[in-house]
This record gives structure tokens, sequence and C-alpha cells, in this order.
């Protein structure tokens, strides 16, 4: 990825960063430079992130086994950019699940904790760890992964969409607690993107499917995770000073319909 930001010697977060969207933004940051915790479920995915980026780039990579549905691990992984690297300049909250494809008056009540609880409650869980830590240090940036389901709807999405529309929602009341603080607190909104979660959705591997989910977006393609990446870091960056409450939409043009 074309690199123009420079984060060198920052601590950045990046939860759900084993994979996909996240693990495209942990590189990016240590292609600019920076110190990256890589936290996910997926122990395996995780380390290969952190690995790549202390061998490969200019950055250090520190894997974090993080559950973001447990206070404990996130407070671990917090503690981590802390003791590791002194201090915490950047959280990319991105970890998230996709879910299941049910009406709201039939999908079940263990489906609908489960996402609301990765998707939505796992980035309150982590603002609430990372923002003291900002505060302490004289300020940061945090960016937080919605979508364009966090702006409108889609049928048989209930779960998700609530959660993402609540992303959008917490992340504009963060922005304007902390906008005298020097945190700014942003959201990317992402359109279909190629990854696992779409691998998983059966979309990818679906000529119809795959057909039918492109045509969504008026580009007529899907979005790669290394574009959502190059987002992330301008809305973590000094050139995105004056930015803060926003909800980016990258998606082909999705919401423009």
């Amino acid at each position: 990825m074309p690199q123009s930001h420079d984060f060198a010697g920052d601590t950045v977060v990046v939860t759900g960063a084993g994979s996909g969207i996240g693990r495209a933004t942990a590189i990016a940051f240590g292609e600019a430079g920076a110190n990256v915790v890589v936290a996910d479920v997926d122990r395996d995915g995780g380390t290969q992130t952190a690995t790549e980026i202390t061998d490969e780039t200019e950055g250090d990579g520190t894997f974090v086994d993080v559950d973001v549905t447990d206070d404990g691990d996130v407070e671990e992984m917090v503690e981590t950019a802390t003791t590791e690297y002194g201090g915490l300049d950047v959280a990319f909250n991105n970890a998230g699940i996709g879910g299941t494809f049910d009406a709201t008056d039939e999908i079940s009540e263990e489906d609908w904790q489960a996402i609301i609880d990765v998707n939505l409650s796992g980035i309150w869980r982590s603002m609430r760890k990372e923002i003291p830590v900002m505060l302490e240090d004289g300020g940061g940036a945090i960016v937080n992964t919605a979508s364009v389901l966090g702006k409108v709807g889609e049928a048989e999405t209930p779960a998700y969409t609530a959660a993402k529309h609540g992303v959008v929602g917490l992340t504009k009341v963060a922005a304007l607690e902390r906008a005298t603080d020097d945190i700014r607190v942003n959201a990317v909104c992402p359109g279909y993107i190629e990854t696992q979660m779409l691998d998983d959705a059966g979309v990818t591997t679906d000529e119809e499917l795959l057909a039918e989910t492109k045509a969504l977006h008026p580009m007529e393609r899907l979005g790669t995770a290394e574009e959502i990446a190059e987002a992330v870091l301008w809305l973590a960056s000094d050139d995105a000073s004056f930015a803060t409450g926003e909800t980016l939409a990258i998606d082909g043009g999705y919401l423009s319909r």
C-alpha cells in the first residue's frame, strides 16, 4: 500500500487484527512506523499479523489474545500497549462478527445477544479502557468499524444492523464528550469488502450471490481491506485533525443509490 502517513513511534491497538480489514490496517500502521498491539481471538491469525509487522515493516507488532466480550481481556490489551510501548496513541476498534440471516421476529435471543455483544458492546468496552489512557497521555485518535448498515437497513439482519447503527451513535457521543480533550473519535462505514467474513457467509463462493452483491455498489465491485485501511489511517492521522464524530463511508457508492 502506498504510505503517506507517519506514525513512527506511535502505539496503536487494533482489534480483530488476525484477518480482513483489521489485519490490513494493522500492517498499514506498521508500514507507517507504528508499534501495533494486535488483538484477536484468532491466535494463529493474530500471531501471523504481529510477526509480519515485526519482520517486514518499519514498526513492531505484539499479539494479545483478546475476546472483546471479556472486560479482562480488553483491559489486558490496553495494559500491553502501556507496558510494552509506553502509552496509547491510536485505537482501531474493529473486531466484529457477521451473524445470522433471520427476520426480526425469528432471530433467537442467543444469536441477538452474541452479535450485539461483539459488534457494539465490544467497541464500548474497548473505548471505556482506551479513553482514560489517552486522557493521561494528552490525547489520541479512535476509529471504530461500523458499516453501511449503520446508516441504512437490510432485511433479515436485525442484530447486525442494530449493532452497527449503535456504533455510529456511540462514536458521535464519545466524540462530543472528548472534543476538547484532544481525543478524536470517528468511524468507518465499509460497503461489502473482500474478507473472510464474506467467504464464511458464502458470498464469494456463490457466483449468483457474488454478482448480486457487487451490483449493490454503483462501482459494480467489492471493496478491498486495504482501501478501508487507508481511510482508517487518514482518520487517525494529523491530516484529519478537524474531523471528529464523522462516519466515513467507503462503499463504492452503495449509500448513494
